[in-house]
């Protein structure tokens, strides 16, 4: 038996099949290697204090990311519509909480992230370069408004700029493997260690885990995937493992380059281990090869992202215009649109001086006291506040999966949880650590996420109005 055309998960008229196996691989690679490989190793060593354990949380975490994997596996194979996480949380919980996720997702999350990884671009351009440090905005602000526009052109110009931003990335992540390995000391890397008396692997797992970050948005573009039985499943197990392996290649790579000591102590770790080859150029090759990651994180997050919005289109009427496809380009150029200018909003609030002295007013008068600017442009503010929200949804996609058995026990499954129910318990387990993990981080700021959520609420009882008095 398959689900009723009409109900959530079934793929959306006019949508093509534009995505091979290697085309959703490499968006998976694309958006989840962005910067943080090259910047969180160092704390994630100091928080472990020996190699092994170093190593060990990064296949640890590897590990329970392919379980989440093998869980979205089933449910995108099985509802294999645009929007991903939208679709299983409208289908399992009904469609408030599905407009809700869409419109979270919209205003700051993923338009957000996409900021976030458009000032790592803008800040290693500004090195490489030795630029004023104010052309950071100008610098973020083209990159999103190019690969946006790119991506307006047509889904084959997308999909063609991640395969070879994703190529030149894992290319140039091979050169420090390289460089660590052919130039590095083994024996002070792994030798005469000792576990640390008090390590703090909860530390440690969240910047990890934010590494990981992105291994499940190529759910979102679900129905543009041929051979959807067989390719969706091997595309989130795939892209996931094999970020896993590169992972574990890279960090074993800085260990054996640097030394243990060295690699905690590094402020510039990519750098320093490039420059055992190539001495003073090896920083410049650095700054390259951040800048070649974080544009492929932007373009994949660009691509795969619009999809929820033109999903959470063809539901709800209040955002309707966001489902509209051009018929030759095959992009959802509403969509796009309306997320390149939201993205381009939050670059400008958050990193220029007049959007940073309006957003202090702002916190002051909610007496969440004066905000700290430093790094990214101000993006890690905007974390803060919608971390707790995030993990809220993921935790809610992962329990989805048992109501969706049960809700719809006569749905034809192409791919189903090995070893159901412990596989996907451990995945809710593991996002609801992240969400104890991400209430903590965010402090008194959770509190804005949490009103930008309820802003939205309005807005979906507008829209169901709209639906029964069209």
């Amino acid at each position: 038996m398959t689900a009723d055309s009409s109900a959530p998960g079934i793929r959306s008229p006019g949508i093509r099949a534009h995505l091979s196996l290697w085309d959703a691989v490499s968006i998976i690679i694309g958006i989840i290697i962005g910067a943080t490989i090259y910047e969180s190793p160092p704390f994630v060593f100091k928080n472990t204090g020996n190699p092994w354990l170093g190593l060990g949380v990064w296949v640890i975490a590897g590990l329970l990311c392919l379980i989440g994997a093998l869980c979205y596996s089933e449910m995108a194979s099985t509802y294999p519509r645009l929007g991903g996480d939208y679709v299983y949380l409208t289908r399992a919980y009904g469609s408030g909480i599905g407009f809700l996720y869409g419109w979270a997702q919209l205003t700051v999350i993923q338009t957000g992230s996409i900021g976030m990884m458009a000032y790592v671009f803008a800040d290693y351009a500004i090195k490489l370069w030795s630029l004023p440090k104010e052309s950071g905005v100008l610098f973020a602000l083209l990159a999103v408004g190019a690969l946006s526009l790119l991506n307006i052109l047509g889904v084959m110009l997308g999909k063609g700029v991640q395969n070879i931003l994703t190529a030149a990335k894992v290319i140039g992540l091979a050169g420090i493997v390289i460089a660590g390995i052919g130039w590095g000391q083994v024996t002070s890397a792994f030798a005469g260690h000792t576990l640390s008396s008090e390590p703090d692997l909860k530390t440690a797992f969240v910047f990890v885990f934010l590494a990981y970050g992105g291994w499940n948005d190529a759910a979102f573009v679900a129905a543009e995937m041929r051979d959807q039985r067989r390719n969706i499943p091997l595309a989130l197990i795939l892209g996931t493992t094999v970020v896993m392996l590169i992972y574990l290649l890279v960090n074993t790579a800085y260990l054996w380059g640097l030394g243990f000591e060295g690699a905690q102590a590094s402020d510039a770790i990519a750098a320093d281990v490039l420059r055992l080859p190539l001495r003073e150029e090896g920083f410049k090759a650095m700054c390259v090869l951040v800048m070649i990651s974080a544009l492929g994180a932007v373009n994949g997050l660009i691509f795969t992202s619009s999809r929820i919005y033109a999903a959470m289109g063809a539901d709800h009427p209040i955002f309707a215009r966001l489902n509209q496809w051009h018929d030759k380009l095959g992009s959802p150029i509403w969509a796009l649109g309306a997320q390149a200018i939201i993205a381009l909003l939050l670059i400008t609030a958050v990193g220029s001086t007049i959007g940073r002295d309006a957003l202090d007013r702002l916190f002051q008068s909610l007496g969440l006291g004066k905000v700290s600017w430093e790094g990214r442009g101000g993006f890690e503010l905007l974390l803060r506040c919608t971390a707790p929200i995030f993990w809220i949804f993921f935790l809610m996609s992962a329990v989805s999966l048992f109501i969706l058995r049960w809700k719809d026990r006569g749905i034809d499954r192409p791919f189903t949880v090995p070893f159901f129910p412990i596989i996907p318990l451990i995945f809710v387990a593991t996002c609801a650590f992240m969400l104890y993990s991400g209430i903590t981080f965010a402090g008194n700021f959770g509190l804005v996420g949490g009103g930008l959520l309820l802003a939205g609420v309005p807005l979906w009882l507008i829209s169901r109005l709209k639906e029964t008095h069209p």
